[in-house]
């Protein structure tokens, strides 16, 4: 059962400046030492996701190094800046399972797995990342600073196609993150917050509900999308557009062509659809294909 009490001690290094910040504020010791008693008793239930959270400084990384040292502790992968992403995982993975792989954590856009990493977004890294520590180890993974170099709307996103992978391949994983907000998103099944020392079991919920807004949209707002579709920029100019916004930021477009049939009259397909690669993974093409069915759907 992870539980341990330990104390971390650093001894303050005698200088002109620690010495004047010490008389400054009547400091006295020349020890700095931290009192650490945690108890996260995981091993009472089956479980595949924990969260270790709390506000910085408060000590996760120390908790999480010192309670589960047998599990795998990612903190950075290294890249190869000359290589595409695809030809920078290790070579015992063929590019079936790689691709697999990039995509159950929602990493989804083909020309972007040709690009070597420092040419991702920030949101591109942090899942491209998750995807080889995921694949690249058998043992259950704590994955530090989770979250933190994305926006706080990526991170809910990314949060739940991580949790879904988790989930569908039965993988242990614990986040160590400062952020409260993605808990309703990443849907763990055991958090222990670090500013409180509690440590509380949680039932599986479904995750808060995400508003998509459809609008028509112009043929020039294709510029945003198109050199993440995987076959074609171009898009026909009789096409009509659509794109699907979150908080009005555009996520998705969507453009529809007539098809001609010689049985069905006003038929209709679809000839581009796009999701935004911090988007991917939570069902948001799914979604605009049904809104598209049901806009079409008197048009026979």
């Amino acid at each position: 059962m992870p539980s341990s009490k330990f104390v971390k001690k650093y001894v303050i290094q005698e200088s002109f400046r620690t010495n004047k910040v010490k008389s400054m504020f009547d400091y006295n010791s020349h020890i700095v030492e931290k009192i650490f008693d945690v108890n996260i008793p995981i091993e009472e239930k089956k479980w595949n996701i924990g969260l270790i959270v709390g506000s910085s400084g408060a000590g996760k990384t120390t908790i999480a190094k010192n309670l589960f040292s047998d599990y795998v502790y990612f903190e950075k992968n290294e890249w190869n800046l000359d290589k595409t992403i695809i030809d920078d995982f290790s070579n015992k993975y063929t590019p079936k399972q790689i691709i697999e792989i990039l995509s159950k954590v929602g990493f989804n856009t083909p020309p972007d797995w040709l690009k070597p990493y420092n040419l991702l977004s920030n949101g591109q890294k942090f899942r491209v990342d998750l995807a080889r520590a995921l694949l690249e180890n058998d043992k259950p993974l704590i994955f530090d600073e989770f979250t933190s170099v994305v926006d706080r709307q990526v991170a809910k996103i990314g949060s739940c196609a991580v949790s879904k992978f988790c989930r569908k391949e039965n993988k242990q994983f614990i986040a160590v993150s400062c952020h409260f907000d993605i808990i309703d998103w990443l849907q763990p099944d055991w958090v222990y917050n670090v500013d409180d020392n509690s440590f509380v079991w949680r039932c599986v919920r479904q995750r808060p509900n995400i508003k998509l807004d459809l609008r028509t949209a112009h043929h020039t707002e294709w510029q945003i999308f198109k050199k993440y579709h995987y076959l074609s920029a171009d898009l026909n100019k009789a096409a009509k557009c659509y794109i699907a916004e979150i908080n009005e930021i555009p996520v998705a477009f969507c453009a529809v062509l007539p098809f001609p049939h010689p049985k069905i009259k006003n038929m209709r397909k679809i000839h581009r659809i796009v999701v935004l690669p911090d988007y991917q993974g939570i069902g948001i093409a799914n979604c605009l294909l049904n809104e598209m069915g049901k806009l079409y759907k008197d048009y026979r």
